[in-house]
């Protein structure tokens, strides 16, 4: 008897779930490619239309040369967004690919696994069979159905948790889709927001972005005493302000897992924004979770909410958010906080990601404004 055949065929559906996840494996890989290609062929674009239009402003002296300039830096701007837009629908996409793939090779592994032991199950019915005893080729095929079931029932885990997955990554998607939409850039009937710059003399900070300090202690004034409340806020502050604080008090001194594991985001994502987005949240401001933080600053625009670094000290309050960088671009916005007090020049915040944990820290004015390109008050 051929006990690997047989056992093969037992094996059937679950091969069909590893087609299954393989192929769609297969079609988000194309999905990134392509994105990753958009994204890089708009910026060759906006790199070539940006030469074009300084080489023809040398040698244009008219009234509508300005008129002319302005027009190529808001398509200039147009370009940014829209290749920054293609970059972060890439990196949505291939975190669903690696979990596809991942899924794909646990469910390989569980074909062999379940062939191997129906294998040794029909093996040892046909030896039985052979020693004359009753009923035990029957007995090994009936448990090689039941280890079929349970086989079965694991692989099928496997395909839910990839549509899961893949539900998440569209409805991200679509969240990107609509905030492009409505972002004040190249959208029909709306104003053109221009992107905040460093001031003179400014220097971006180095290093890694979104959430992981570029050093140490990013010249801040750190407070090691994490779990104390450095003072009362303004008494007159609403409850909503109330809530942020005391949660992202609560939060001090947690400290994130192997490969930025968290609480409030993606593990592999720095998760600085997530961690503030998620205090506004659960406060009742309605604001998507972001990831990005620069997406803050934005959703700050439209609602009318944000400010910009020469409004820090006028502007600034307990509950606000605080954005580091020199503005809301992909490669210009570096991290967040949520301001939890003002005192004077002096500015205290609390950071998730900040040195992998969450942290309370100082930061002075006009000393350290630099660092900042914004901030965004809660609803």
């Amino acid at each position: 008897m051929d006990t690997a055949t047989i056992a093969t065929l037992f094996a059937g559906e679950l091969k069909t779930h590893q087609d299954k996840l393989e192929g769609k494996a297969g079609e988000s890989q194309a999905a990134q490619t392509a994105l990753e290609s958009a994204a890089r062929a708009i910026m060759e674009q906006h790199d070539t239309q940006r030469k074009a239009a300084q080489s023809l402003l040398t040698h244009w002296e008219s009234k509508a040369a300005s008129g002319f300039e302005g027009k190529s830096a808001k398509f200039g701007d147009d370009l940014t967004v829209t290749a920054e837009a293609s970059a972060r629908a890439a990196k949505i996409v291939s975190e669903v690919t690696e979990a596809l793939a991942a899924r794909h090779g646990a469910t390989g592994a569980l074909v062999d696994e379940f062939v191997r032991r129906a294998q040794a199950l029909l093996k040892a019915g046909h030896a039985l069979a052979g020693a004359a005893v009753p009923g035990a080729l029957f007995k090994a095929l009936g448990e090689v159905t039941d280890l079929a079931g349970r086989y079965l029932k694991e692989s099928s885990g496997h395909l839910k948790d990839a549509r899961s997955e893949m539900e998440d990554a569209a409805r991200k998607l679509r969240a990107l889709e609509k905030d492009l939409n409505s972002d004040g850039v190249a959208d029909p009937g709306q104003a053109h927001h221009k992107p905040v710059h460093p001031g003179k003399g400014h220097d971006k900070e180095p290093n890694k972005k979104h959430g992981k300090e570029p050093n140490k202690n990013h010249g801040k004034e750190p407070n090691k005493n994490h779990g104390k409340e450095p003072t009362k806020t303004d008494p007159s502050q609403s409850a909503k302000v109330d809530k942020i604080l005391a949660d992202a008090r609560a939060n001090l001194g947690y400290h994130e897992g192997p490969n930025n594991q968290n609480k409030w985001g993606p593990t592999g994502q720095p998760w600085c924004s997530y961690f503030a987005t998620s205090m506004w949240r659960e406060a009742g401001v309605d604001i998507p979770k972001y990831g990005f933080t620069g997406d803050v600053y934005k959703w700050g625009e439209r609602h009318h909410l944000a400010y910009d670094r020469q409004d820090l000290a006028k502007q600034a309050r307990p509950g606000d958010t605080i954005l580091f960088g020199t503005g809301p671009t992909w490669s210009g916005s570096e991290h967040i906080g949520i301001i939890e007090k003002v005192e004077g020049n002096k500015i205290t915040t609390i950071e998730g990601n900040s040195n992998d944990q969450v942290m309370r820290h100082t930061y002075t004015l006009p000393r350290d404004a630099h660092r900042f390109y914004g901030g965004v008050h809660p609803q």
